[in-house]
């Protein structure tokens, strides 16, 4: 591997562990929560249903991840009191899943760790670099968008 690519890749690996880390930590720390990294992801994705809620379906989609497996934390996210299950007022068989008071703090909690990284990675960058951080995010997030994409349809 040339240098720059073996760089890169260990400077991505490396960030990525931290990223995940710090947020874990971050989450722990502030509210003293019983959750894990996953579960914070799925309430955050139920987040982005506005009060409306999200069926399973769509959070399993949102997170790539199998329809079992959001099922599963989800009925854990009940048990723990962060999320409930509604059933559509027009569709008695789908169901919407929606944040308790609970979720709706933690999820506050959160956006605002997401918040503060960004702003802190950011601050002291210039508009150029910002942009050119921003397309390469870009580029790498659509890399890995096309690679699951593959792996899912072998």
């Amino acid at each position: 591997m040339e240098q720059f690519a073996s760089r890169l890749n260990n400077l991505l690996v490396d960030t990525f562990k931290h990223i995940l880390k710090v947020e874990e930590e971050s989450i722990k720390r502030s509210v003293k929560l019983d959750l894990t990294i996953s579960e914070m992801h799925l309430i955050e994705s139920v987040g982005k249903g506005e009060g409306k809620g999200r069926k399973i379906s769509e959070l399993a989609e949102d997170l790539c991840i199998t329809l079992p497996s959001v099922t599963v934390a989800i009925n854990k996210l009940v048990k723990k009191g962060y999320v409930q299950k509604v059933p559509s007022t027009t569709d008695k068989r789908v169901v919407f899943v929606v944040l308790t008071e609970l979720g709706e703090k933690t999820q506050a909690v959160h956006k605002y760790f997401h918040e503060s990284m960004v702003r802190s990675v950011t601050e002291e960058l210039t508009e150029e670099e910002k942009d050119a951080m921003y397309k390469g995010i870009e580029k790498l997030n659509t890399f890995f968008k096309k690679r699951l994409r593959i792996l899912e349809e072998t």
